[in-house]
C-alpha cells in the first residue's frame, strides 16, 4: 500500500468524510459500484468540465488533477452513459460520468455533449488493513417497511430535464413560506448534492437520497423500495409536516424509479403525485404509464405548463389540475393538496 493526496473530492464520496489523502492497492479483481477510486485526470471539458465538492461548490477539473471519485453506472438519456469496470488496476483508463465524480466505463453519451473527461487510475482506496473503500460502508441501511409518516408528495416526471427539480424545489419554497416543516428526499439518479443542498436552501429541515443509503447511482437496483422506505424512515426523525420526494431521471428509464412506483406499501403512503412533462405527448404517456401502475396523478407541472396553453391542455382534455412552478409557485403549491388526505396506515 501506499498514500496518495488529492486535488480535488468528489461529493459522490461524501458519506465516507474522506480527507485528502488516503491509502491505496493497486488492483481489484472485483471491483463493485461506490468503491472509491483515485484518478489523475488526462482532458478536460468545456461542457461538463466541473466537479462537485462535498461542499457542494463547482470545481474545475483540470488536466493532471488528482480526484477521488466512486465507481458507478450512468445511464443519462440526454447524458452520459456508463458501467463499471469488470477489473481495475493501476494505469487503467476511465471517464468521469457526472459531476459528482462517479467514474467508469463510458459507452456513450447525447450528441449534444463533448466527450467525457478521462481519467487514468492512480489506485484503489483501502482501510489500514487493505480493505476497498466503498460509500456503502458509512449508510442508511435498507428498510423492510416504512414507519409512520407524515404526509408525502412525490414529484416524477418523464425523464430528465423535465421540470421536477423546479417542482420540488419550489413547493419546499411554499411549504416552508406557509409555516410547515418539511423535509425532501431524492429518490433516484446519479449522485450528487445539488438537488437536495437546493432543497435545503428552499426550506428543508432534513434532506437525503440514494447516495445516503451507499448507492453511487440507482442504475441496475432490481427494487429501489427498500432504499426509499430507509430514506423516508430517516427523514421521518425529524418530524417533518410534510416530506417531498423526487424521483429522478423518468417513470420509464434505467433508474428503477418504477419499482418505487409498484411497492403497494408506499403507493398507500402517497398523499399527492405531482407529474412533470415537457409536452402533451409526455401528459398522455405519463397517464397511461401509471395508470398501469396503479397511481393517479393530482397535479401536471414540468415544462409543459411554462405556456397557458399546456395548462388549458391538460385541464380541458383530462381534468387535471395544472400549475407551474416558475411562474406561480404558490399556486402550485395550493393544487398540490395533501391536508385533507385520509389518515394512512403503516406496518
Amino acid at each position: 500500500m501506499k498514500t496518495l493526496e488529492a486535488d480535488k473530492i468528489g461529493s459522490a464520496t461524501s458519506p465516507l468524510k474522506l480527507t485528502k489523502t488516503v491509502s491505496v492497492i493497486s488492483e481489484n479483481n472485483q471491483p463493485k459500484a461506490g468503491d472509491v477510486v483515485v484518478v489523475r485526470a488526462l482532458s478536460e471539458s468545456v461542457t461538463y468540465g466541473n466537479l462537485e465538492l462535498p461542499t457542494g461548490r463547482l470545481a474545475k477539473i483540470n488536466r493532471g488533477d488528482v480526484l477521488f471519485g466512486v465507481l458507478g453506472k450512468r445511464r443519462a438519456l440526454k447524458g452520459f452513459v456508463g458501467d463499471v469496470p469488470d477489473s481495475i488496476k493501476v494505469g487503467d483508463k476511465l471517464h468521469v460520468l457526472n459531476l459528482g465524480g462517479v467514474i467508469g466505463v463510458c459507452k456513450g453519451q447525447h450528441s449534444s455533449m463533448s466527450d467525457a473527461i478521462r481519467v487514468e487510475v492512480l489506485g484503489i482506496a483501502c482501510d489500514e488493513g487493505g480493505k476497498v473503500l466503498n460509500i456503502a460502508d458509512n449508510a442508511l441501511k435498507p428498510a423492510n417497511f416504512l414507519k409512520q409518516s407524515a404526509p408525502i408528495v412525490i414529484v416524477a416526471g418523464t425523464c430528465m430535464n423535465s421540470g421536477k427539480t423546479v417542482a420540488a424545489t419550489e413547493i419546499i419554497k411554499q411549504a416552508h413560506h406557509a409555516g410547515l416543516k418539511v423535509a425532501g428526499a431524492k429518490m433516484s439518479g446519479v449522485a450528487a448534492l445539488r438537488d437536495t443542498l437546493n432543497m435545503q436552501d428552499c426550506g428543508a429541515i432534513a434532506t437525503a437520497s440514494f447516495l445516503d443509503c451507499g448507492l453511487p447511482s440507482t442504475v441496475g437496483i432490481e427494487d429501489l423500495s427498500p432504499i426509499a422506505k430507509a430514506v423516508l424512515n430517516h427523514l421521518n426523525e425529524s418530524n417533518p409536516d410534510l416530506i417531498v420526494v423526487e424521483l429522478g431521471d423518468g417513470i420509464v428509464g434505467g433508474y428503477a424509479v418504477d419499482s418505487v412506483l409498484k411497492d403497494a406499501e408506499i403507493k398507500n403512503a402517497i398523499s399527492s403525485f405531482v407529474f412533470c412533462a415537457s409536452d402533451y405527448v409526455g401528459v398522455v404517456g405519463g397517464i397511461h404509464v401509471l395508470k398501469n401502475l396503479g397511481i393517479e396523478i393530482d397535479v401536471i407541472a414540468g415544462s409543459v405548463t411554462d405556456s397557458q396553453m399546456g395548462e388549458d391542455f391538460v385541464q380541458q382534455e383530462y381534468g387535471l389540475s395544472a400549475g407551474n412552478a416558475r411562474r406561480n409557485g404558490l399556486r402550485l403549491f395550493e393544487l398540490v393538496n395533501f391536508s385533507n388526505k385520509k389518515e394512512l396506515a403503516f406496518a
